[in-house]
């Protein structure tokens, strides 16, 4: 038996579905690379965590390879729970991209990566954990470092995730692909954790929702020129009416918006 002393620590967090499909992150993917570009490209350390990736690893191979568009030395590593899932993936491991047993706690031995992104994980736990999580991930970033916490359906159409930075929550992106939707808030199933059970009436990301598909109807006479005419009108509408978006017409037409936390942030 060995010594308690001389063990690894326990993972933290606990082993999740493993559902996956290729290309399924591509819409969190291409804002990283897009809008947080610069991050990478300042880091002093470019190290990038994919955690929780699933039962197969094909999400965090297809990360390495977007971000390397951006930085040719980022390193991106795959952490997950389940040693079988890390044994799985270790034969697509590569100069700057590898797999490790882990969870929460992030075992990148003292190094503080740039961006941690953890889709759909969290959804996965209770109301009451989430945030608990957040704390331990953040407390590992480096300075100027993500946690990006989210969720989308199981084929990439419909997604958000909230932006987290060391000093807590930024920013909340919506994603959806055009034609896979009636109103923006049809993406109201996956809101992140900290928001999903918050979409009643009162709650500032309720409020968000029905704001955003007010706009969406009201620029219903641009439809004839195309969903995208249709959503960056919405989207400068919702600026217009005072809305903190955090983005401009680049991101809109990609049938995304994203959002200061303050507006949607939990009563």
């Amino acid at each position: 038996m060995v010594p308690s002393r001389l063990r690894p620590p326990k993972p933290l967090g606990t082993i999740t579905r493993g559902t996956t499909n290729p290309n399924r992150l591509r819409r969190v993917d291409r804002w990283l690379a897009g809008s947080h570009g610069v991050r990478l490209r300042r880091a002093a350390d470019p190290l990038v965590v994919d955690l929780g990736y699933g039962a197969a690893p094909v999400t965090a191979v297809e990360l390495f390879t977007r971000l390397r568009s951006v930085r040719d030395d980022v390193e991106v590593v795959g952490i997950e729970i389940d040693p079988a899932r890390v044994a799985g993936a270790e034969p697509l491991a590569r100069p700057g991209l590898s797999f490790r047993q882990g969870g929460f706690e992030l075992p990148l031995a003292g190094r503080r990566p740039v961006v941690v992104r953890a889709f759909n994980v969290l959804r996965q736990y209770g109301e009451d954990e989430y945030e608990a999580h957040w704390d331990e991930v953040r407390g590992r970033l480096a300075p100027e470092g993500l946690l990006i916490d989210g969720t989308c359906d199981e084929i990439g159409r419909r997604s958000t995730w909230a932006a987290i930075g060391p000093g807590g929550p930024e920013s909340l992106s919506i994603s959806l692909r055009f034609g896979a939707f009636t109103l923006p808030s049809d993406v109201a199933e996956r809101l992140p954790k900290a928001l999903i059970h918050r979409n009643v009436e009162g709650e500032r990301v309720h409020t968000y929702l029905k704001a955003l598909d007010r706009a969406w109807l009201d620029a219903a006479s641009l439809a004839s020129f195309g969903n995208q005419q249709r959503w960056v009108a919405m989207c400068t509408a919702m600026r217009a009416a005072g809305w903190p978006l955090r983005d401009g017409p680049a991101r809109w037409r990609l049938g995304e918006v994203t959002v200061a936390w303050s507006a949607v942030a939990p009563g």
